[in-house]
């Protein structure tokens, strides 16, 4: 272990033309285990979460809410980066309705997990046809990742993740082989268009 040293968050966003002040947030973490790249673990997901902008502003999307991208620091040793975001959104007085991470994996996108009520989960289930042909076909109940979680413990807000086909994770999981040439190109594409179409559908209809 070496000693502390100054990181930061890397943060992008498109304002909101009627809710300036309500955030969706989408992100994944910048720091990666030292053996490899950390391409997988997690710069797949850095880059889904930078591409749900590019997308959005690529077909001319005007956000109701703003979008904001973070990409996290300090995930692997402390989750320091996740914390530190959600303190200064407390302390600037920031609503969030969403914060979605990417952390698993740059694999075929088989669904979603968001922390509401079944109630709640069911109705945003009516969205799965939407977006089954792109290869998700679940949303279900569960929590977010770990940079997402001081979201919806400081802020109230509904947070969630990708979940990618988990199969072949622990191949590249804080290990060697964790490079670029192994992210396929295809797959990774299929989750960012997943999570800008996810948060679409927030943006238009809410949660």
């Amino acid at each position: 272990m070496l000693p502390d040293t100054p990181a930061h968050n890397v943060i992008g966003e498109i304002r909101g033309s009627e809710f300036p002040d309500q955030y969706i947030t989408v992100g994944g973490h910048l720091d990666s285990w030292d053996p490899a790249e950390g391409a997988m673990d997690d710069g797949a997901g850095c880059v889904q979460s930078i591409e749900v902008l590019r997308a959005l502003k690529a077909i001319g999307y005007k956000p109701r809410h703003t979008i904001r991208v973070v990409l996290f620091a300090n995930e692997e040793n402390g989750g320091r980066g996740g914390r530190a975001y959600a303190a200064a959104a407390k302390a600037a007085g920031e609503k969030h309705l969403l914060g979605l991470e990417s952390d698993n994996g740059g694999f075929t996108p088989r669904g979603f997990t968001l922390s509401l009520s079944p109630e709640k989960v069911a109705a945003v289930q009516a969205w799965i046809p939407l977006l089954k042909p792109y290869g998700v076909y679940e949303l279900e109940k569960g929590g977010g990742g770990s940079d997402v979680n001081p979201m919806a413990s400081q802020l109230g807000a509904v947070v969630g993740e990708l979940r990618p086909d988990s199969q072949r994770y622990f191949d590249y999981h804080h290990a060697r082989n964790d490079v670029l040439e192994n992210v396929n190109k295809r797959e990774l594409e299929m989750g960012a268009v997943n999570m800008a179409a996810l948060i679409y559908l927030v943006d238009k209809y809410g949660l």
